[in-house]
């Protein structure tokens, strides 16, 4: 069983906490610091919990390769570049980390990251980051896993090009760590992600599989699918964070701009807040609103010694009267005086 409560710096996440909104920096600051630092701030302004960076360069994270297994995938935003190529313009430089991390946290918001091999785990700790994410291709890297799980830190990870058993193998490895600080989003590993490879039921699969906490590293445009993963138990939404999605950055295309991130977080705020809990109590506002449900009532004058009948006892609103369950039974009964059209039924007016 894994902790359904944790921290990750000064922000609880839990069954029982709002959902932690995670903007995703990526490669979306163009090479530019400023830029980063501009992204932070939009982050901030919409209303984001946490920014997460990536943390690797194009050597640590693959080769300079052009065999056609190093080539980006047919069809995709990327399509005709070396892997090589195409992380050694999308990574984020470490010296600019700690800068990032201290602008995140002077505006409020906690900031981790993405490592992708030792050498970044090691300098992202030396940063005291409060959590790691792995993404989806690194859930197969079990000595990474190993290595970030024996820091006893919270670890998020991305299931979007996981077969269960790589998800199982992951946590077991935290599990036999003693790391019981986990998240498991659902995401898909297209960009954009296409609304009917979403399979957003997934999210309570992997709940109730794993007994664990989860949410959503979400790909998709606009953010219908990620105000409706908190109505299936999300705990964290992941979305990718550009100024301007025509700027040119290698994730723009499928990233939010400032006033489409702030709508999000106004949106899942409200499903929060309608989604309330299972109690069938009424509110004071609904019990009041109890005085408009129906009830039996007199609908004609009736005589002394009158019985009662359809036609002059009826089921209507408002609710002043005795429960209509009692129809069949009062029926045939006779009034015990003269009663007036519009007389709520009650027991000592009949016999």
């Amino acid at each position: 069983m894994f902790s359904k409560e944790f921290q990750i710096g000064k922000i609880k996440v839990g069954a029982n906490s709002r959902a932690m909104i995670v903007a995703e920096l990526s490669g979306n600051h163009n090479g530019d610091y400023n830029r980063a630092k501009e992204i932070i701030h939009a982050a901030a302004e919409a209303g984001a919990d946490a920014v997460k960076l990536q943390t690797y360069t194009a050597d640590t994270i693959t080769i300079d390769c052009d065999k056609p297994w190093f080539m980006t995938s047919e069809g995709s935003l990327w399509e005709g570049r070396t892997l090589h190529d195409l992380y050694k313009e999308a990574y984020t430089p470490w010296e600019w980390h700690a800068g990032l991390i201290e602008e995140a946290n002077k505006l409020g918001m906690e900031c981790f990251s993405s490592p992708f091999d030792f050498t970044a785990v090691d300098y992202l700790e030396d940063l005291k980051v409060p959590a790691y994410k792995i993404a989806s291709f690194e859930i197969n890297d079990i000595p990474l896993i190993r290595k970030i799980a024996k820091l006893h830190k919270p670890i998020i990870f991305a299931t979007g090009i996981a077969y269960e058993e790589d998800i199982k193998l992951a946590l077991d490895t935290c599990k036999e760590e003693g790391n019981d600080q986990i998240i498991l989003l659902k995401c898909v590993s297209a960009y954009p992600t296409p609304y009917n490879m979403v399979n957003l039921r997934m999210m309570q699969n992997l709940a109730d599989k794993y007994d664990c906490l989860v949410g959503l590293s979400d790909h998709t445009l606009g953010n219908v699918v990620a105000t409706g993963s908190i109505a299936l138990g999300g705990k964290m939404i992941e979305k990718h964070l550009t100024l301007n999605r025509s700027a040119g950055g290698v994730d723009d295309a499928f990233s939010m701009e400032p006033e489409e991130f702030a709508k999000m977080v106004k949106d899942v705020r409200i499903m929060e807040e309608a989604l309330g809990s299972y109690e069938y109590e009424l509110s004071d506002k609904q019990a009041s609103e109890r005085r408009l449900s129906r009830s039996l009532f007199v609908v004609e004058d009736i005589k002394a010694g009158e019985k009662l009948t359809p036609e002059n006892v009826r089921s209507i609103r408002p609710g002043n009267g005795m429960h209509t369950k009692h129809y069949e039974e009062v029926l045939g009964m006779t009034a015990v005086k003269d009663l007036e059209k519009g007389t709520p039924l009650s027991w000592e007016l009949i016999k």
